[in-house]
């Protein structure tokens, strides 16, 4: 199984890792496993019960060649599936189940990318691989990596999201916030006698239609987004709600800085909300004309006969996290998957994709 990686990417979805609750504790251990067989040094970090990261290093000190994915997927979501989401079936030459895509099929094919490398050259150069845990919520584990301090030095980081094996030299940032506003109880049927909050969050929600950011559109990833993504009060018809909340996703470009969007947001939502941060994860971006970044591109235009392009991803990965942990690292996303089935009913991702991916990561592990 370590070098199939369509095999062992069956395998992988196999494994019940839906976040939450992650519980990748499983699937971390098989993939240790593998990963010792093969030679790798390994490391398993818990940061939650049932929670893992897995680090695996091989070849000599100095910085290696990182390469990054996550195991645990999203929920399955409301809708039945025509597949079973834990079969690993593979049909018409796609790979069904939850996390084929997103991303259990990149980590497959780095891991079988890795082992050849270290079965061809023992004392080559040094690679590694970060394989963690609840990326879907927020990089939970990359975070506890980072403040662990075990992700040692690196001269790149991969990063195998979906990409449909495109060759992304960024992503967008993600700052979620969460706006409150409180009022009074009453009687639904004395409304004079309560405040209600749920006006309150209204207006504020309305306010952010018209927001604009006092920001340059980024060269290659446009302008940033602003997102209302859920609105939650009140316990029953009768009663005048107490409480409002709602939420708010923005997708950030270089040269923002959080704090300062955060602050902005607080402003417009006006003095009826209180503000919290969710998820506060900053963009990626590595100029294409590095030395390292440029090394990759033709690692990748001679493993894919494909020229790389100047994109993005609107998504965030823990690149976020593992980027200037690593000290600003050149990054590049790539990896197999239509990145729009991802989290989607009966996700899937194509064969023959994770088997060039196999070929791209290994050129990749050469090259830089």
């Amino acid at each position: 199984m370590i070098d199939d990686a369509i095999a062992l990417t069956r395998r992988l979805v196999q494994f019940d890792t839906r976040n939450p609750p992650g519980g990748e504790a499983e699937c971390a251990g098989f993939v240790a496993g593998l990963l010792r067989d093969a030679g790798f040094r390994v490391e398993l970090q818990e940061f939650g019960p049932g929670r893992v990261n897995v680090v695996a290093r091989s070849g000599g000190g100095g910085p290696a060649a990182v390469f990054t994915g996550h195991l645990d997927t999203v929920p399955l979501g409301r809708a039945e599936w025509r597949f079973d989401p834990f079969g690993g079936e593979i049909s018409n030459g796609r790979l069904y189940g939850r996390g084929s895509t997103d991303m259990k099929a990149g980590v497959a094919a780095m891991i079988v990318a890795a082992a050849a490398a270290i079965k061809e050259q023992p004392d080559g150069p040094p690679v590694a691989l970060v394989l963690t845990g609840g990326e879907e919520t927020g990089s939970d584990g990359a975070r506890a990596l980072v403040e662990a301090g075990l992700l040692g030095e690196a001269r790149t980081l991969v990063v195998g999201e979906p990409t449909g094996n495109r060759f992304l030299a960024g992503h967008k940032g993600a700052l979620w916030l969460r706006a409150c506003a409180h009022g009074t109880a009453a009687h639904g049927s004395t409304p004079h006698l309560g405040d209600n909050a749920i006006y309150k969050a209204a207006r504020a929600a309305l306010r952010l239609e018209q927001f604009e950011f006092n920001t340059a559109r980024h060269p290659v990833m446009g302008a940033p987004t602003l997102n209302v993504g859920t609105m939650a009060a009140g316990e029953n018809v009768n009663s005048v709600p107490d409480r409002a909340e709602l939420t708010v996703d923005i997708r950030t470009i270089p040269g923002m800085r959080h704090a300062a969007v955060t602050d902005q947001i607080g402003f417009t939502l006006g003095a009826e909300t209180e503000l919290d941060v969710l998820v506060d994860l900053p963009p990626v971006w590595s100029d294409p004309g590095l030395a390292e970044m440029r090394r990759l591109a033709d690692a990748y235009r001679a493993a894919s006969s494909r020229e790389p392009e100047a994109a993005s991803a609107s998504y965030f990965t823990d690149a976020s996290l593992l980027t200037p942990a690593l000290g600003d690292v050149p990054t590049v996303i790539c990896g197999p998957g239509d990145p729009a089935m991802a989290h989607k009913t009966d996700e899937y991702c194509e064969v023959a994709e994770i088997a060039a991916a196999v070929g791209i990561y290994r050129q990749m592990m050469v090259a830089s």
